[in-house]
């Protein structure tokens, strides 16, 4: 097991960097603005982790430049200098992690030890100790002194340096030697001394001390007894800036992902200057309504802490027309100088009240109006009084453009209103509709708020107020839509009001309950009942949310709901998709699949209508996908989870997106394009990482089974299985047998494949993965000689084939037919399965196919045509990556006497499943930008993935990446 070495002895190198609190220290990728480490590690950098950074091209380049000077024999020293939250730490942490065959050792400043005399010098030495007998005499005795192992005069600072750089040196005679000093400005200064003074002098020896300090603060307080910016001077440096304006993007979409207001992120960037730091702070807490729309007043109300206060004093400090001239430029975040004049003349500020603040570096006016900082923005709107606030935003409300802003001076009237205006609210109602028309479901939550605030009148408040809730629920946000809610209930509500407030708090508990969504279903039914059954489309949308969560659920409770949705009002005329997706789905929970197939084909056609709105093709995205998958038909599924995934982005429904994609990654994996579905994987867990929510692998589960990953598909099953336990999802733990059953029969472990449940034929509608069990059911029984489960399993695949009719289940039933019943007509029935599923887009039955007729020809000693049929399984196997398939059908081919060549890696190397992602998203025509966004990257480290996926497919340009389209690439 690999150790690292800490000032208390050996320990696992799993163990967490810990605080002084004991507490594991998290990560950021690009910078840390948290308080500094007080530890110190000694760990081996064989096989560390390297942090991702966005951006930081040219310092990770000067980073690794360092460690291979150092691996080749010479020592280095470099000093890393920013502002606070720049990325020091983030640098120094990836520098750790690539530093393969070092020891490393860390030690990092602290604030409340400047006045310990060697305190950073003993957290950073004592394991080291070992190595102590081997300096001269005089040294040893020195450094002991300073650690506290001896007792003795006070140490001399220039035996000090000997000593550590002599300590240093012994230890690289074992390994390299790097030192990671963070928050060197925090170190005492006896402990800074002797660093530096072992920096400058390093020659050879294949040691390397790197440093991370901090700029001066804006208003910095007297410098402390310890100051790096003279001591560490005269040594290599590298200042860490801010990220440049497109790695900055990356991080702020990476850290919020969902719709950004474009003059909202470039606000941001420029004024921290791309500090990941302060970028990272200043979206924490942040409302999506501000980030997405750019609608809410600058920075926090909690406006403390020590930078902050020197940002207040500093603006207090300034003159009243300056200040006021401030204040307008903070309340109107598009920093348009000409509107900031505009309004500084109906204000009566005289022009040059903006120099003081040019002069004191707070302001800048060129063709934008840009603080220094995000924080002098809040500084100059929150120490000015609630009525100078008011009186601001209305003036700007008074000279926005109407036409061209309506928006934003709906929003400065409603931040200027005093008291209830309904002419206001009305203003920021009608606002609401051009932001939900544009997909800013945020946007329009914050709009709907407000108004609702300003509403004078009871009644129409309460519908504000609820539309509200709605609104903010369906942005993602279930803390404030409680709160709004509350609103609403705070006066009596009619049955049709309190009917809409009971549907809102059980779609709320539905999405932050952990008790399972039986539950749900059960909560959306009773908020159903309790609706005026006037209110059809809404009585009826509520049953088919009950539906949706019950079928979530599993066959538990299936027939209950679908039985309770009897009682909804008929469908109005025309019925609406939604409508008849109700109806063919009770018809077919109720009484079977052939009782309901009539209405959900109607249903999936309407649904495929180009004419839908994308409102409701992304409510009921999810059933309307399950419909079309249920009814075998590939085409429609794989329209509708395309549409899906694409709708879940434009919305900016970032929380809906990683079930979006699991949905299209099955369609990919059942149409055989393995490669498009592991890119569609490695973005789940890139946008689940994101938005900190795992998301239950069901797609990498099925994506393993497919391609015969034993191992991996056994860890992912094992979370599927604890998953569908905590939520009571049987539809989970369904895709997982289907995906077993897959996995076993590739494999040849027949014993293994689960069987079919007893109850087959008593469970009415065989939804999607519980129907493709069937011929899964119907190999594996075959090939352990279990007739009547082979049977059984084919007379309920029957049904479903001769109600759907699809050549994708007639194919099935065809290959499933020859293979049970082995008689004078399977040749035929073989024949038929793979013409059948050759019409089709799903590849791998089709290579099954011929897979299982080969080996019922080799049977019959029939070698050339088994030969025939076995080849072109082996290729298809192989090109899609169906491993375990691939294996079976070579050993069937050398069974026949040929030889299988084996699968040939391309030159330079597989590409990575980013990689591949990369590759899919430049054939769809993105570009960097574009594919950085899809991905949380920056367009930089897109460019830079790009240069190594050329060198690996021997390509110099993105139109060769383009052409010829591969078929896996959808």
């Amino acid at each position: 097991m690999e150790r690292q070495r800490t000032a208390d002895g050996w320990a696992p190198s799993g163990t967490p960097f810990t605080t002084d609190a004991g507490r594991p220290r998290p990560r950021l990728e690009v910078a840390d603005a948290r308080p500094p480490r007080p530890d110190v590690q000694v760990s081996r950098g064989d096989g560390g982790r390297c942090q991702a950074l966005h951006g930081r091209r040219e310092e990770r380049a000067a980073l690794d430049g360092l460690l291979e000077a150092v691996r080749g024999g010479e020592s280095r020293a470099l000093v890393l200098r920013g502002e606070p939250g720049a990325g020091k730490t983030a640098l120094l942490d990836h520098l750790g992690g690539r530093a393969h065959g070092f020891d490393v050792s860390r030690v990092a400043g602290v604030q409340s030890e400047l006045d310990l005399a060697f305190a950073g010098l003993h957290r950073l030495c004592v394991p080291l100790s070992e190595h102590l007998p081997r300096l001269p005499g005089p040294q040893r005795e020195a450094l002991r002194s300073a650690l506290g192992l001896s007792t003795g005069p006070a140490p001399d600072l220039f035996l000090l340096g000997l000593a550590v750089l002599g300590l240093l040196s012994e230890a690289a005679r074992n390994r390299p030697q790097l030192c990671l000093v963070d928050d060197a400005q925090w170190l005492d200064r006896d402990t800074l001394t002797v660093l530096t003074f072992t920096a400058r002098r390093l020659r050879t020896g294949s040691v390397a001390i790197v440093f991370g300090t901090r700029e001066p603060d804006p208003a910095p307080e007297p410098a402390g007894p310890a100051d790096p910016a003279t001591a560490l001077t005269g040594l290599p440096e590298t200042v860490v800036a801010g990220l440049p304006a497109g790695d900055a993007r990356a991080l702020l979409r990476t850290a919020v992902p969902g719709p950004w207001d474009e003059d909202v992120l470039e606000r941001l960037v420029d004024e921290t200057r791309g500090n990941p730091g302060a970028l990272l702070e200043l979206v924490t807490g942040a409302s999506p309504a501000e980030l997405a729309g750019g609608f809410g007043p600058p920075g926090s109300r909690a406006f403390s802490g020590p930078i902050q206060d020197i940002y207040r004093r500093r603006v207090v400090r300034l003159g009243l027309p300056t200040r006021r001239l401030l204040l307008v430029a903070a309340a109107e975040p598009g920093g348009d100088p000409a509107l900031l004049w505009r309004a500084a003349d109906r204000l009566g500020i005289p022009i040059d009240a903006a120099a003081p603040a040019v002069t004191a570096g707070l302001l800048r006016i060129g063709d934008r109006v840009r603080f220094h900082h995000p924080l002098v923005r809040s500084a100059a709107y929150w120490t000015a009084s609630p009525d100078e606030r008011r009186r601001a935003h209305g003036v700007l409300a008074g000279i926005t453009d109407p036409d061209a802003a309506p928006d934003r001076r709906a929003w400065h009237a409603a931040q200027a209103a005093p008291a209830p205006a309904e002419d206001v609210a009305a203003g920021l109602e009608r606002a609401a509709v051009r932001a939900r028309a544009r997909g800013g479901a945020a946007a329009a939550a914050a709009f709907l708020a407000r108004a609702a605030e300003l509403t004078p009148d009871p009644v129409r408040r309460q519908d504000r107020a609820l539309a509200a809730a709605h609104a903010t629920h369906r942005a993602g946000t279930d803390r404030a839509a409680l709160r709004l809610l509350s609103i609403a209930e705070a006066g009596p509500l009619d049955r049709h009001r309190r009917g809409r407030a009971d549907l809102l708090r059980a779609r709320i508990a539905c999405t932050t309950r952990r008790d399972g969504d039986g539950d749900a279903a059960a909560l959306l039914l009773e908020a159903a009942r309790r609706l005026p059954p006037e209110d059809v489309p809404l009585v009826r949308d509520a049953y088919l949310e009950a539906i949706g969560a019950a079928m979530s659920a599993g066959r538990t409770g299936r027939r209950e709901a679908a039985a309770a949705t009897r009682s909804a009002p008929p469908a109005r005329r025309p019925p609406r998709p939604a409508d008849l997706l109700l109806d063919g789905m009770t018809r077919c929970l109720t009484g079977g699949l052939a009782a309901g197939a009539g209405a959900l084909r109607a249903a999936v056609d309407a649904f495929g209508a180009p004419d839908l709105p994308d409102e409701d093709a992304l409510r009921w995205a999810r059933p309307a996908g399950l419909t079309a998958a249920t009814l075998w038909d590939h085409a429609a599924w794989d329209a509708f989870t395309s549409r899906h995934v694409r709708l879940a982005r434009d919305a900016g429904r970032a929380a809906e997106l990683p079930l979006a994609l699991t949905s299209r990654i099955v369609a990919k994996v059942v149409a055989g394009e393995l490669d498009a579905a592991a890119a569609l994987a490695a973005e789940v867990e890139t946008v689940s990482r994101a938005l900190g929510e795992p998301s239950p692998p069901y797609g990498a589960l099925v994506l393993a089974a497919w391609q015969g990953r034993e191992a991996d598909a056994a860890a992912l099953a094992g979370s599927v299985a604890a998953e569908a336990a905590r939520r009571g999802a049987g539809a989970g733990s369904t895709v997982g047998r289907w995906a077993a059953a897959v996995l076993c029969n590739g494999l040849g472990r027949y014993r293994d494949v689960p069987a079919m449940p007893a109850d087959a034929d008593d469970r009415p509608g065989d939804v999607a993965a519980e129907a493709w069990l069937l011929p899964e059911y119907v190999e594996a029984a075959v090939r352990r000689g279990d007739a009547p489960a082979a049977e059984a399993a084919l007379r309920r695949l029957g049904e479903v084939a001769r109600t759907v009719r699809t050549d994708w289940v007639l194919g099935l039933h065809a290959r499933s037919q020859a293979l049970a019943r082995d008689d004078a007509d399977a040749d035929g029935r073989y024949r038929e399965a793979i013409d059948r599923l050759g019409r089709t887009p799903v590849r791998g039955e089709l290579a099954r196919a011929h897979l299982l007729y080969g080996e019922w020809l080799r049977r019959r000693r029939h070698r050339r045509a088994a030969r025939e049929q076995l080849r072109t399984a082996h290729a298809a196997f192989t090109a899609m990556g169906m491993d375990a398939f691939a294996r079976r059908a070579a050993r069937e081919l050398l069974a026949t006497g040929e030889h299988v060549r084996g699968r040939t890696a391309p030159a330079g190397g597989e590409l990575t499943a980013q990689e591949a992602q990369i590759v899919r998203l430049v054939k769809e025509g993105l570009t960097n930008p574009e594919i950085g966004t899809r991905l949380f990257i920056s367009p930089r480290t897109v460019e830079w993935h790009l240069r190594k996926i050329f060198a690996k497919l021997g390509v110099t340009s993105r139109k060769q990446l383009r052409r010829p389209p591969s078929p896996a690439d959808g």
